[in-house]
């Protein structure tokens, strides 16, 4: 029976999904939480690894020379090696699309909030302003629908296209950044990068993480955003120069900011976001309703009951 270790279970499991379809397949090793300078350690003389986000480095298959077979707890491969790990002889397999619901939805959440102010209400009824309110309502915070704003969407992969779905079932103009734009499609206009910039009340970011898009969203990107723009990011929070947008929300060149990821997790006392002015940030949860982690592990252990048949599915290099 081949080895498996998991590296970081406590990041889609606190026992309330089960990992047993996963762990039966293999003599398995569990571990919550794995430091990224244990990894090599901990895997040890294992034939496979499963992880999220620690760091399967060139290093650390020098130091496992039994590893064939990484499995990702995300459709995200940025922490993987994928060159040394092909060297190695190892295949990758992620899982696709297991998200696409979930994350759309957080990215309308902060979408919502934010141009209906509902956290900010609420405050305000928790603080007993209705209670010592005259008039059935008060409104002196403005609020604005969304119908007819324009949003614009970089990256239109599974979750770039289930917000572009809802964003017209709310009745927006739809914008879309890509590197592969479909021309039979008659519901989003295609833009170059700087249009969708210029023209857009609301960007969204769901888009890998790549050289390529590495900062992508810097001093000069969001120079070219409306004033009144609202920025949205559940993809990767290495797609946004961080000191760029705090400057920019600190200054009000742009709206507001709404993010459910940043470039070092977990947060960091000195990121430059934390206390700046006009931003909402979540804790990387877009992902991590139940549903969404139990459809998650069903494609984990298929991938790796299929790597151990000899017929891996899901590789990505």
């Amino acid at each position: 029976m081949k080895k498996l270790v998991i590296l970081d279970s406590e990041t889609v499991s606190r026992g309330d999904v089960s990992m047993n379809n996963i762990t039966k397949l293999c003599d398995s090793r569990i571990f919550g939480y794995t430091p990224n300078d244990k990894v090599a350690e901990t895997i040890a003389d294992a034939d496979a690894v499963i992880c999220n986000k620690c760091l399967i480095t060139a290093e650390v298959f020098d130091r496992c020379p039994n590893l064939r077979y990484v499995g990702l707890f995300a459709t995200g491969y940025n922490n993987v090696d994928l060159a040394a790990a092909t060297s190695h002889g190892a295949v990758v397999c992620n899982v696709p699309a297991y998200s696409t619901n979930s994350v759309a939805q957080h990215t309308f959440a902060m979408i919502l909030n934010f141009f209906s102010r509902i956290s900010e209400y609420a405050k305000t009824v928790d603080n007993g302003d209705w209670i010592n309110y005259k008039l059935f309502s008060y409104f002196y915070i403005p609020t604005y629908e969304i119908a007819g704003k324009t949003i614009g969407i970089i990256g239109f992969g599974a979750i770039g296209k289930k917000v572009a779905e809802i964003a017209e079932a709310f009745g927006m103009n739809v914008l879309v950044y890509t590197r592969t734009p479909d021309a039979s499609r008659r519901d989003v206009r295609f833009v170059s990068l700087g249009e969708l910039l210029e023209q857009s009340d609301i960007v969204t970011l769901h888009c890998p993480l790549t050289e390529q898009t590495s900062k992508l969203i810097d001093r000069e990107a969001l120079a070219k955003m409306k004033n009144t723009a609202l920025l949205v990011n559940t993809s990767r929070g290495g797609v946004i120069n961080e000191r760029d947008l705090a400057d920019a929300l600190n200054s009000e060149r742009i709206a507001g900011a709404c993010l459910d990821v940043l470039t070092n997790e977990p947060m960091t006392a000195d990121c430059p976001l934390y206390k700046a002015k006009n931003v909402t940030i979540t804790p990387h949860i877009a992902w991590a309703p139940k549903q969404t982690r139990e459809r998650l592990l069903i494609v984990v252990a298929e991938n790796l009951s299929k790597w151990i048949e000899g017929k891996p599915q899901n590789v990505v290099n």
